[in-house]
C-alpha cells in the first residue's frame, strides 16, 4: 500500500495540517487554540464532512476515517495536559495565594456545582451522576482564561490574580475527582479501590522523591535536552501507567507526579521541554472530543443542548458575581471574571469521560452532557470578551487584593562566580532574585546552600517563557558563551523590549556588539579589571579615596559612552579633572 493511501498517514496528515492552521490562525486573532481544535474535530468528524464521503469519495482525503484511532494520542494529551498543570502546584505559589486559592477558590467549585445539581434534579439522572456532571461543569478552562488575561495584559491586575487562584484550586481539585470517579472501575468494592488507589499514587510520591530526581540528574548532565526531554516522558507515561494499573484514569497519575515535581530545581526544564509535545497532543484530544459531538443531536434537541450551554454559563456567571461581590470585589472586575469563567474547561470534558468510563453516567446522557461542555467551550473566549468590556465599562476594581503580592524579581541567567557575586549583592540590599544554570550538580549544591536557583538551558526560548520575564524587574546574563549570548539578548528583546537587560562581556568590542543587539548595559570585564587595577594603586599611592572613586566612576562613563558609539573616542582626563589634581 501507498504510503498516501494509508489511513493512518492521512489522520496523522490532517491532524498535524490542523494543528499547523490553527494554532497561529486563532493566536492571530488572539482566540484560544482549544475552540480552533474543537471546530476542527467536528468538521474533519463522522457527524460533519465524514457523513458525506459515500456520495462525495475525494472528502475522504480531509476527513479522519477511525475516531478511535485517535484515542491514544488524545489519552496521552490529557495526561501531559494534567502534568503541566501539576507542575504549576508549586508550593510558593499556594502560601503565598492561599486565601484566593483555598477561600474563593473552594467557594465558586462548592457553590456552582451546588446551583447546577439543582438545574439537573429534575431530569432524574440520579444523585450520583448529577453531582458528577455539576461538579464537571462547574470547572472553568485554565487554557482559554489564562491566554485570554495575558493577551489583554491584565495577568498581573487584580482580576487576573483573582481568576488565577480561582483556576488553581480547580487544578488542585481535578486530582481527588478524578479518583472518585475512575475508583469503581478497579476490581473488587470501592473501599477496595480506594485502597489500590491510594497505593498506587504513594508509589508514585515515593518514586518521584527517590528515583525521579536521579534520572533527571543523569539526563541533565549529558547536556542533551532530546535525553532530558526523554526523562520527562518516561516520568509521565510511568505514572500513567501505574495508575491506570489499578483503574485510575492514567490522567491522575500524571498529575500527581507533576505536583511532586513542582518543587525541584527541573521545573521549568521540564515545562520547556514539554512544552511543544503540550499542545500538539491536546490539539489531538480536543480534535477527538470535536469527532464525539454529533451535531445530529442539537438539530434533534435544539433546546435541550443550547439550553443546556446557555442555563449552565447564565447560571456559573450569575454564582460566580455574587460571590466575588460577596468577597469585596468591585462591580467592573467581579464581572470580569464571571463572564471569564462562566464556561465549562477542557477538564471537564476529561472528567465527564471519567465518569462515562466508569459508569457513573450513562451514554446518552454523557453525550449531551458532552456537547452542551463543548459548545460552551467554543464560546468561552466570546465571553471573556464580554467580560473585558464590563470591566473596563465599569472601571477597574480601586480596592486592593488582601493577598501579598510577590515582589518584581530580578532573573539571573548563568549561575557561577560573577552570577553569585550579583545574587548576593541583591539579597544585601533586599532585591528579591530567581537564578538559573545549566550545570545539574552545581544547582543541587546551590539549592541546599539556600540559593534561589533553578536548573535549565536559557538558550531554549520555551525555558524563557517559562521565568516570568513579563513580571521580572531586570535579567543578568553572566553566560561565557558570546554567541549564546547574543543569541539570548536577540530572543529576550524580541519578547520584553521594554524589560532592564544587563550583561556580562568579554571585552569592550564585544560590549559593543552587545549594545547594538538592545542590552540596557553592558559591562566588559577587562575595561572594569582595568578600572579595579587603578583605583587600587592610586589608593596604593597614598591619592584620597573620594577623589579616586569619582574618578574611576567618570572614567566608567566615559568608557561606556565610547563603546555604546556615542563618543569618537574615550576622554583621557577632562578639563575638570585636570583642575581638581592640580589643586
Amino acid at each position: 500500500m501507498a504510503l498516501h493511501e494509508s489511513p493512518s498517514f492521512n489522520d496523522i496528515f490532517i491532524v498535524l495540517g490542523a494543528a499547523g492552521l490553527v494554532i497561529p490562525a486563532f493566536a492571530a486573532l488572539r482566540i484560544s487554540p482549544v475552540v480552533g481544535f474543537i471546530l476542527v474535530g467536528i468538521l474533519v468528524g463522522p457527524n460533519a464532512l465524514g457523513a458525506l464521503v459515500s456520495d462525495f469519495p475525494w472528502l475522504r482525503a480531509i476527513t479522519i476515517s477511525d475516531a478511535s484511532a485517535l484515542s491514544a494520542p488524545a489519552e496521552m494529551g490529557i495526561a501531559l495536559l494534567l502534568f503541566a498543570l501539576g507542575l504549576e502546584l508549586s508550593v510558593d505559589r499556594l502560601r503565598v495565594m492561599r486565601k484566593l486559592i483555598f477561600g474563593l477558590g473552594a467557594a465558586q467549585l462548592a457553590a456552582c456545582g451546588a446551583a447546577l445539581a439543582l438545574l439537573l434534579l429534575p431530569f432524574d439522572l440520579g444523585l450520583v451522576a448529577t453531582a458528577a456532571i455539576a461538579v464537571s461543569l462547574s470547572l472553568s478552562s485554565t487554557a482559554v482564561g489564562l491566554q485570554m488575561l495575558s493577551a489583554s495584559g491584565r495577568m498581573s491586575s487584580h482580576a487576573g490574580r483573582t481568576a488565577f487562584g480561582i483556576l488553581l484550586f480547580q487544578d488542585i481539585a481535578i486530582a481527588p475527582l478524578l479518583l472518585l470517579f475512575s475508583a469503581g472501575t478497579a476490581a473488587g468494592g470501592f473501599l477496595s479501590s480506594i485502597g489500590l488507589s491510594l497505593l498506587a499514587i504513594g508509589g508514585i510520591v515515593l518514586a518521584s522523591r527517590l528515583v525521579v530526581p536521579t534520572l533527571f540528574l543523569q539526563a541533565a548532565r549529558t547536556r542533551r535536552p532530546e535525553l532530558f526531554l526523554a526523562a520527562a516522558l518516561v516520568v509521565l507515561i510511568g505514572s500513567a501507567a501505574a495508575s491506570a494499573s489499578v483503574g485510575l484514569s492514567p490522567a491522575v497519575g500524571a498529575l500527581v507526579a507533576g505536583i511532586m515535581l513542582a518543587e525541584t530545581e527541573y521545573r521549568r526544564q521540564i515545562e520547556a521541554a514539554i512544552a511543544p509535545f503540550q499542545g500538539l497532543l491536546l490539539g489531538v484530544f480536543l480534535i477527538w472530543v470535536g469527532m464525539q459531538l454529533d451535531l445530529s443531536a442539537i438539530i434533534a434537541q435544539p433546546l435541550l443542548v443550547v439550553g443546556g450551554v446557555v442555563a449552565v454559563c447564565a447560571i456559573k456567571a450569575l454564582v460566580i458575581l455574587v460571590l466575588m461581590r460577596r468577597f469585596g470585589n468591585g462591580g467592573g472586575v467581579a464581572g470580569h471574571i464571571a463572564m471569564l469563567l462562566a464556561a465549562p474547561s477542557e477538564t471537564s470534558l476529561i472528567l465527564i469521560a471519567a465518569a462515562t468510563a466508569a459508569g457513573i453516567i450513562g451514554g446518552p446522557v454523557a453525550g449531551v452532557a458532552l456537547l452542551v461542555c463543548g459548545l460552551s467551550l467554543a464560546i468561552a473566549p466570546l465571553l471573556g470578551l464580554v467580560g473585558q468590556h464590563l470591566e473596563t465599562r465599569h472601571g477597574p476594581d480601586s480596592e486592593t487584593s488582601d493577598e501579598p503580592v510577590v515582589p518584581d524579581r530580578t532573573v539571573i541567567i548563568g549561575f557561577g562566580r560573577v552570577g553569585r557575586v550579583v545574587a548576593d549583592m541583591l539579597e544585601a540590599h533586599g532585591q528579591p532574585y530567581l537564578a538559573v544554570d545549566s550545570d545539574p550538580d552545581e544547582v543541587i549544591r546551590l539549592r541546599r546552600a539556600g540559593k534561589r536557583v533553578v536548573y535549565g538551558d536559557a538558550r531554549r526560548p520555551e525555558l524563557l517563557d517559562r521565568l516570568g520575564l513579563d513580571t521580572a524587574r531586570a535579567v543578568v546574563l553572566t553566560i561565557d558563551a558570546a554567541q549564546s549570548l547574543g543569541t539570548l539578548v536577540r530572543l529576550i528583546r524580541e519578547r520584553h523590549p521594554q524589560l532592564c537587560v544587563v550583561v556580562r562581556a568579554r571585552d569592550a568590542d564585544h560590549a559593543s556588539q552587545l549594545y547594538a543587539l538592545g542590552v540596557t548595559d553592558a559591562v566588559p570585564e577587562t575595561v572594569e579589571s582595568s578600572l579595579q587595577l587603578a583605583e587600587a594603586v592610586l589608593v596604593d599611592l597614598g591619592v584620597p579615596m573620594g577623589p579616586v572613586i569619582a574618578s574611576i566612576h567618570e572614567k566608567r562613563a566615559e568608557l561606556r559612552s565610547w563603546i555604546k558609539g556615542t563618543d569618537e573616542e574615550p576622554v583621557r582626563i577632562s578639563a575638570a579633572r585636570r583642575r581638581r589634581k592640580a589643586t
